[in-house]
């Protein structure tokens, strides 16, 4: 497809680069995606994941996305096929913690009583938020977008400057790879490993903020499955498995849940959240007459965001504000 047959060039198939490529298709938009590699082996594929923006700024424009995402993901869990889920669970820490700025966002958010904690643990919080099954997410998100006439093609982008005069409107969603392709020395990877396990019977999920980087505990129940973690291992490049971590993030995940003991193993995943000080969402000129929006450094809060700054990108071009 040439520049003069579509509006918007997409870079990035993750959900951050899916999501923005469904919300200005559907506004009527002629889209193209394009991608390294297909939504199901992208960082996005490897998250937990629940609802929160972690590791990501400025506090008051993620927070208003945040609100969007969270309450787009509520009305999705209502639809077959999505992968999206209300789940309640728990948060919990072995020293005196608070629930985040953003929590209150969470109607139903509540300090534990003390005889609700695990032993050995000051504080905790309970709530209901949405939990997403990312392979079939991603997956939803794709079909939706060739539904609305989107187009995704694997091809990869070596520079910005190879897209200049490919589509008046260019969004980049590169993800990690911003620090290369832009290129921004701010964006720095944080390597998360999971488990994925046969699910034996848990229905809420589990977060523990007691272990210190980069080792932490979480458990997000996604129907036959559970994804157990994890890592937050900042600046490591690494994308293959480590035996020992899945051991490490086995061993403390039973500890907390004794049925996950004998839980057969489905899939061991990594991926690497784009952390920056601050999301990067802005427009600039690019090329002769193109405008150039960048929208990544969500750390880990993409599925949270992707809607949030997805629409706010949608308004500004779909408006005439290109």
């Amino acid at each position: 497809m040439r520049g003069s047959e579509l509006d918007v060039l997409v870079i990035g198939a993750g959900v951050s680069g899916l999501t923005t490529a469904v919300c200005l298709a559907e506004s009527g938009l002629r889209v193209v995606i394009r991608t390294a590699s297909p939504p199901q082996d992208t960082t996005s594929a490897a998250a937990g994941a629940i609802w929160g923006p972690v590791n990501a700024g400025p506090p008051d424009r993620v927070r208003e996305w945040a609100r969007t995402g969270l309450e787009t993901l509520r009305d999705l869990a209502h639809v077959p096929g999505t992968g999206v889920r209300a789940v309640s669970g728990m948060e919990a820490s072995r020293t005196p913690a608070s629930p985040p700025y953003w929590s209150d966002l969470l109607a139903d958010l509540r300090l534990c009583d003390q005889a609700e904690l695990p032993e050995g643990f000051a504080a905790g919080w309970r709530y209901t938020a949405p939990v997403v099954s990312m392979p079939v997410y991603l997956g939803y998100l794709r079909a939706r977008f060739e539904r609305a006439g989107g187009t995704l093609l694997l091809s990869p982008i070596r520079s910005l400057a190879e897209v200049a005069g490919a589509a008046p409107v260019v969004v980049n969603c590169s993800g990690v790879a911003a620090r290369d392709l832009v290129p921004d020395p701010a964006v720095v990877p944080i390597r998360g490993q999971v488990v994925v396990t046969a699910n034996p019977g848990i229905s809420e999920f589990y977060i523990d903020h007691s272990l210190q980087p980069p080792d932490v505990v979480y458990m997000f129940p996604h129907g036959g499955t559970v994804v157990l973690g994890g890592t937050v291992a900042e600046g490591d490049w690494d994308t293959a498995p480590r035996p020992e971590t899945a051991e490490r993030i086995l061993r403390d995940c039973a500890a907390v849940e004794p049925r996950l003991r004998d839980a057969t193993v489905v899939a061991h995943r990594v991926g690497l959240r784009p952390s920056r000080p601050e999301v990067r969402l802005e427009a600039e000129r690019f090329g002769d007459g193109q405008v150039l929006w960048h929208n990544y450094g969500h750390g880990g809060g993409g599925v949270t965001l992707s809607w949030g700054c997805a629409r706010e990108i949608t308004s500004a071009v779909a408006g005439g504000g290109r």
